[in-house]
């Protein structure tokens, strides 16, 4: 995937997007029939037919406005992706991609998985306007990036926001590329939405300690769905669609914990032999997709409900209590060392002199003076 940087003058133009756009000259981006809008979080969009129809005008009709200035872009390559940048982007552009590059290769994939296709065309936006036109304003505000696996297409915003700022975009960059490789490697299978987002946090090492926190935080306050399904809801509100990213990565977490990474790619293999979810997961793991999604909600339940809240939080509280007795008592201790070293360098509190005691044997106290004149010398 490594390769060496280089500039290119103009835009790659045999990228199809099943509709011609244009992009300063012509710029084709590949066949679109879903859209993947990876956010922070995490996110993906699958539009239905009837509203991919409407994409594919507001692709033709907002790509470029007539109102944005027309700046020529640039491209950046490094293996099998191309970075699409505006004037005074490139630096931005080559930084990110060699720190994607110099990451490991994703998870329970082949490592040539991003080769063996077309480029994949990056585009930085560099304003909020570039972006909105790039992708159709089909992007939630908070959304860090639009991935279009078919048409292995991602677009990025280079600019400070609330989407994100520059210097995450190597993480978000990962995350949408684990959607381009996903849905490369089971063609022509579809991964469902829950495996498709929670794989990519996964891969963009989204799913931590602090993630899975958060989530047992909305299990004890009743913001997590009900487990119903792993067909989650997928809202476009931030908070709600957070929730829901958590718990698609579970699922992917809880295959992973089950056989290691070197399982989950064995049944992505058969997955993409058989192009059936549910008998790849048979032969791998021995489960259907009931008995997965069963194992799974009690997994959640075990693992980030209630109980597990309440007995961490009681064992931290316990703890927290212990080092603040210990702390306490030596600091006790300390002000008492304190106070003895102090009663030891203070004077006395009745001194000899102060009582009129008299002096031992051969002492000389303090004498009353003589107020006498001196006699006359004769």
């Amino acid at each position: 995937m490594a390769g060496r940087l280089s500039v290119a003058a103009r835009l790659s133009s045999a990228v199809r997007l099943g509709m011609a756009v244009r992009l300063s000259s012509a710029v084709r981006l590949g066949s679109a029939v879903r859209m993947s809008s990876a956010v922070r979080l995490g996110m993906a969009v699958r539009p239905s037919i009837a509203a991919l129809s409407a994409l594919s005008a507001l692709f033709g009709s907002l790509l470029i406005p007539t109102r944005l200035p027309a700046q020529q872009p640039d491209t950046v390559w490094a293996g099998p992706l191309a970075a699409i940048h505006w004037p005074g982007g490139e630096r931005l552009a080559g930084r990110v991609l060699e720190r994607v590059l110099a990451m490991p290769p994703l998870p329970a994939l082949p490592e040539d998985v991003l080769e063996d296709g077309p480029p994949v065309h990056i585009f930085f936006a560099p304003d909020p306007e570039r972006f909105d036109s790039l992708t159709g304003g089909r992007a939630p505000e908070w959304g860090a990036g639009i991935a279009i696996p078919d048409a292995g297409a991602i677009v990025l915003p280079a600019y400070f926001s609330q989407r994100g700022a520059p210097h995450e975009l190597a993480r978000t960059l990962r995350h949408e590329l684990a959607h381009i490789a996903l849905h490369r490697y089971l063609a022509p299978a579809r991964p469902p939405r829950w495996f498709d987002e929670g794989y990519a946090r996964i891969a963009a090492g989204e799913w931590d300690f602090e993630a899975a926190w958060q989530l047992r935080l909305a299990f004890a306050t009743g913001k997590a769905p009900h487990l119903d399904s792993l067909a989650l809801d997928w809202p476009r509100r931030e908070a709600e669609a957070r929730i829901a990213y958590l718990l698609a990565s579970t699922a992917v977490d809880y295959l992973l914990e089950r056989g290691g990474e070197r399982a989950l790619g064995i049944f992505l293999g058969r997955w993409q032999e058989t192009g059936s979810l549910e008998a790849a997961l048979r032969r791998t793991y021995g489960l259907t997709v009931g008995q997965f999604e069963e194992d799974w909600r009690a997994a959640v339940r075990k693992d980030f409900g209630w109980t597990y809240f309440c007995v961490h939080s009681a064992l931290f509280w316990s703890l927290a209590g212990v080092l603040l007795l210990i702390l306490y008592i030596r600091r006790r201790r300390h002000n008492i060392q304190r106070l003895e070293a102090l009663r030891t360098a203070d004077p006395p509190d009745a001194p000899a002199y102060w009582l009129g005691e008299e002096l031992d044997d051969g002492e000389e106290g303090w004498q009353e003076p003589d107020e006498r004149p001196p006699a006359a010398s004769e």
